[in-house]
């Protein structure tokens, strides 16, 4: 199990990495002392979970998050309890308080495991499978990108539909179309993206488009030059 510590305090790392020598099946790749080197070092060398502190200078934990193309799992670590209910809004694997104390760090490290029991080999795509990390204002989630049937385009930022909740990213559907796993997540216009398991109903359209319904009451429309892939891809 691959794992990146990231606190801008030498003592509070050394002290993680001390407790970590418990576990031998953990192997400790890199150790980040700031939010930019810790959003260098995941998205380069992806590991399966990072200890990640919440309140450093500049950017916060939370910052790191936003910013990251790979999403590992990850566990909070902080000083100040106001954060741990942040850190469940956002569904953190589980978080830390410190001192840590041993029993809770072997209950998080568990949980870990139990997420790794069937490694998959990651595509570079984001699939079914991956969550992203949304932040919008003060409120965070990670989000299955399963539970999201649509993005929408709105200038420099997407909307992330998901739940009850849209959010904005600040991303372009273009970057974002880059990054999904082109097989589920479907270009049906320059200003959507839409997931195919999420599609109720299709039906033909003006100019030999053709319009969706989606699983949550949603309509699309797939544009005229999209609409031959659509229908290649859903064998129509």
């Amino acid at each position: 199990m691959k794992a990146i510590i990231v606190d801008d305090e030498r003592l509070a790392r050394n002290e993680l990495k001390r407790l970590l020598e418990e576990y031998p099946e953990i192997e400790i790749i890199e150790e980040c002392n700031s939010a930019a080197d810790a959003i260098i070092a995941v998205d380069k060398l992806k590991p399966d979970v990072v200890f990640l502190d919440i309140h450093m200078p500049g950017k916060d934990g939370f910052g790191v998050l936003e910013e990251l193309d790979y999403m590992p799992h990850v566990i909070f670590i902080t000083a100040y309890d106001e954060y741990a209910i942040k850190a469940f809004e956002v569904n953190a694997l589980d978080y830390l308080l410190k001192p840590i104390e041993v029993d809770r760090l072997r209950e998080a490290i568990n949980k870990v495991k139990a997420e790794l029991v069937e490694p998959v080999e990651k595509s570079e795509k984001l699939g079914v499978n991956d969550q992203v990390f949304v932040k919008d204002g003060d409120r965070c989630w990670f989000v299955n990108l399963s539970d999201v049937p649509m993005f929408e385009s709105e200038g420099n930022y997407v909307r992330v539909y998901f739940d009850k909740n849209k959010p904005l990213i600040l991303k372009s559907l273009n970057n974002l179309s880059n990054k999904l796993d082109e097989s589920t997540f479907f270009r049906a216009n320059r200003k959507f993206i839409i997931n195919l398991n999420w599609v109720e109903s299709i039906e033909n359209w003006f100019n030999g488009g053709l319009m969706v319904k989606l699983k949550n009451g949603e309509k699309v429309e797939i544009s005229r030059r999209q609409a031959s892939k659509f229908k290649e891809m859903k064998s129509l």
